[in-house]
C-alpha cells in the first residue's frame, strides 16, 4: 500500500503532514495517475467522476506552482454551478493550510459583482468560478489573467452541457500561451476532444471509475398512479427511514409543491431549486450537510455540486429522461464503500425511462408496489432524524471578511462554563457569515451562550435557523 501514499510525491513536507491531518492517507485510483503529471507541469485531460478524489487531485497541484508573495491569480478553476464552485474553493482553502495567506476568492454569478469587485481589488492567488461571472468581470476588466499558472476545467463536459463553450473559449483565451491547462469531465464528447485540442498541448489522458460504485446501491423502482404519488412517496420514508434523503424532482414548481405537501405532513424539509438568493442556498446546503435537516428536496442544480459524505437514501420522485442524470443523482448515495439506497417512483406512461435505465445500466429491475409497503415502525416517526433532525444550525451574522476563524466560534461556544465540546457539529464560514451546528439539547444553550457573549472581542447578531 506504500505505493499509495502521498509522501510519495514531491510535495513539500508540511503538505503531507496537512493532508495527513485531512484523512488523506492513500491517493485514490484518480490521484494516482493524475498527480505525478500534474505536478511535472504537463496538460492533463482526465475522465473521473464525482466522488473520485478530483478535487484534491487538482488542487494540490495548482497550490505547488503559486507564488504568495505576487498577490495576482495564478490559478483559474472553471465550475458548470455556484454549488461546485464553492465547494471547489473550500476544498482548495483546506488544502492550502499549509502555506500562508493563500488567498481563494469565488467568482459566481447570483451574486451582486461590486463586493466581488473590492475583494479582486485586494488580490487574489485562486480564482473559482463560473464561466459567466467571470466573463463579466474580463469584460469590466476587474480581473486579470495574464499571471496565470494553471487552468483547470471542472466537470467539463458539464458546461459543454450548459452551452458555456464559447465563453470558456474566450475565458482561456486572456490566459498565457504558456499555462498549465487541466480537464477533468466524467464524460468524453466530441466538444471536450475540441476545446482539449484547441488549448492543450501534448495532454496526458487518464480515466478511472469513480470511487463509489454502484453495487453499493440497491435500487428499487415503484409504480404508482400520479394522483398517488405522495402516498406512495410517504410508503417509501416510512418504511425504510433513511437517516438522510435526497429527494429530486424533474421541476422547479414539484419542489415547492413537495415540500408543502412533507411539511404539513410534519417534515422539515429544504427545497434546493433554481433562482434563490445565493445566501439562501448557502444555508440550504449547510443545514443539510450538519444534519440539522434530514431531508433535501431538489431539482438536478444539486445533482453534481452537492457533496455530502454519509447520504443514507436518494429518492426520484420525478424519473428523469436521461439514464446518465439518473446515474448522477443516485450516486450522492453510497460513497466511499458505503452502502446506500436509491427508490424511484414512475407512473405506468414512464416505463420507457425504466427500460432506458435498465439498457443503460445492463440491468434488469421490476417495478414494485408501493402500497404494499408496511411502516419500519408502526408506533410512528415522531422522533425519527426525517422529522427531528439531530442538529440546530445558528447563524452569525459575521464571517471570513470579519476575520471570524471557526475556532473563534468554538472558542466562544465551550468557553467560560459554556457548551461542552463534542456539542458542537460542523462550522461553516462564508465572507459575511457563519453557520455552526449544535446537538439539539444543548442548541437553546448555545444560542444564548453567543448572543450574550463576544466572538473576538465583538458582538454578532446571531439567530436560529
Amino acid at each position: 500500500m506504500s505505493d499509495f501514499q502521498f509522501s510519495r510525491l514531491s510535495l513539500p513536507q508540511s503538505q503531507i503532514k496537512n493532508l495527513s491531518d485531512l484523512g488523506y492517507h492513500q491517493m485514490t485510483p484518480i490521484q494516482q495517475q493524475s498527480l505525478p503529471a500534474i505536478l511535472d507541469g504537463r496538460d492533463l485531460i482526465a475522465k473521473a467522476k464525482t466522488g473520485s478524489g478530483k478535487t484534491a487531485a487538482f488542487a494540490i497541484g495548482l497550490l505547488e506552482k503559486i507564488n504568495p508573495r505576487f498577490f495576482g491569480c495564478q490559478g483559474l478553476v472553471l465550475c458548470p454551478t455556484r454549488e461546485l464552485a464553492t465547494q471547489v474553493a473550500k476544498e482548495i482553502r483546506r488544502l492550502a493550510r499549509y502555506r500562508q495567506n493563500i488567498k481563494v476568492l469565488t467568482l459566481c454569478g447570483g451574486q451582486p459583482i461590486g463586493p466581488q469587485i473590492g475583494s479582486l481589488a485586494h488580490g487574489a492567488h485562486i480564482v473559482v468560478g463560473t464561466p459567466g461571472r467571470i466573463q463579466d468581470h474580463l469584460r469590466k476588466r476587474t480581473l486579470s489573467l495574464d499571471g496565470i499558472n494553471t487552468v483547470v476545467l471542472d466537470e467539463a463536459d458539464r458546461m459543454l452541457d450548459m452551452g458555456f463553450i464559447e465563453p470558456i473559449e474566450n475565458i482561456i483565451r486572456h490566459t498565457p500561451d504558456n499555462r498549465q491547462t487541466l480537464l477533468f469531465s466524467a464524460t468524453y464528447p466530441k466538444g471536450i476532444k475540441s476545446l482539449s485540442s484547441a488549448f492543450q498541448h501534448d495532454p496526458v489522458e487518464v480515466s478511472v471509475e469513480s470511487l463509489h460504485s454502484h453495487n453499493h446501491i440497491a435500487q428499487h423502482f415503484y409504480e404508482t398512479d400520479k394522483s398517488q404519488k405522495n402516498e406512495a412517496l410517504l410508503k417509501l420514508l416510512e418504511h425504510y427511514l433513511p437517516a438522510s434523503c435526497v429527494i429530486f424532482c424533474n421541476t422547479k414548481q414539484a419542489c415547492k409543491d413537495l415540500a408543502t405537501f412533507l411539511y404539513e405532513q410534519g417534515f422539515k424539509p429544504l427545497a434546493l431549486y433554481g433562482d434563490l438568493e445565493q445566501r439562501d442556498r448557502d444555508q440550504i446546503l449547510v443545514r443539510f450537510a450538519n444534519q440539522s435537516s434530514s431531508l433535501l428536496i431538489a431539482t438536478d442544480v444539486a445533482a453534481r455540486g452537492l457533496d455530502i459524505d454519509d447520504l443514507a437514501a436518494v429518492i426520484n420522485y420525478d424519473l428523469t429522461r436521461d439514464p446518465e442524470v439518473y446515474i448522477h443523482r443516485i450516486g450522492r448515495t453510497g460513497r466511499a464503500g458505503k452502502e446506500g439506497i436509491a427508490l424511484s417512483l414512475h407512473t405506468p406512461a414512464e416505463y420507457y425511462k425504466l427500460d432506458d435505465i435498465c439498457l443503460y445500466q445492463n440491468k434488469t429491475f421490476e417495478a414494485a408496489d408501493p402500497m404494499r409497503l408496511k411502516p419500519a415502525n408502526p408506533a410512528g416517526m415522531e422522533q425519527h432524524a426525517l422529522i427531528k433532525a439531530p442538529m440546530v444550525t445558528l447563524a452569525i451574522d459575521g464571517g471570513r471578511k470579519n476575520k471570524v476563524r471557526p475556532g473563534d466560534i468554538l472558542g466562544a461556544l465551550t468557553g467560560d462554563a459554556g457548551i461542552a465540546g463534542d456539542q458542537v457539529g460542523k462550522i461553516d464560514i462564508f465572507d459575511f457569515a457563519a453557520y455552526v451546528a449544535i446537538k439539539r439539547a444543548s442548541a437553546r444553550k448555545a444560542l444564548q451562550q453567543l448572543e450574550r457573549g463576544k466572538i473576538k472581542g465583538r458582538k454578532f447578531k446571531v439567530r436560529r435557523l
